[in-house]
């Protein structure tokens, strides 16, 4: 770029910062509505594996990615992160945590909740993260809630 070219630039970067214009991010309960409306099951019908296990080590990546850090390395929840925040992230292998089905948990990461939890959906994790992330939790995590109910 030339020395005239970032010139310019700079110069429209001020004038766009200094518009005048406020920016007031939506409220958690806009984005939940709005990430609500957008989900539907089918958004997981193109969504195939070859196997469980490439199912479980995707889910493992995008979890340690995008989860970690509020609901820790085990799903535990309490994490620094989160604290810091002021956060309560509920540990994902307690029993008193109940799941009913890979789908209610793939609707709670698209859409998210205004207790902090982001909507993924909305966010850019794509129905194939969300569906391993999800597997991840339930036959990994928590191999009590899905026992019997395959694959």
């Amino acid at each position: 770029m030339t020395l005239h070219r970032f010139g310019a630039v700079s110069v429209s970067v001020v004038l766009l910062a200094g518009c005048g214009h406020d920016f007031e991010p939506p409220d958690a309960a806009e984005r939940i509505a709005e990430a609500a409306e957008r989900y539907a099951v089918t958004l997981f019908d193109s969504v195939s594996w070859p196997n469980a296990d490439v199912r479980l080590a995707e889910g493992n990546g995008v979890f340690a990615e995008k989860c970690r850090r509020c609901h820790g390395p085990l799903g535990r929840g309490g994490t620094d992160y989160a604290l810091e925040r002021g956060l309560e992230v509920p540990s994902l292998v307690e029993p008193a945590w109940v799941l009913a089905s890979l789908d209610s948990l793939r609707r709670t990461v698209y859409v998210g909740h205004e207790e902090g939890m982001p909507g993924y959906g909305i966010a850019g994790m794509s129905p194939r993260e969300i569906d391993a992330s999800a597997f991840y939790v339930l036959y990994q995590l928590r191999p009590d809630v899905m026992r019997g109910q395959g694959r």
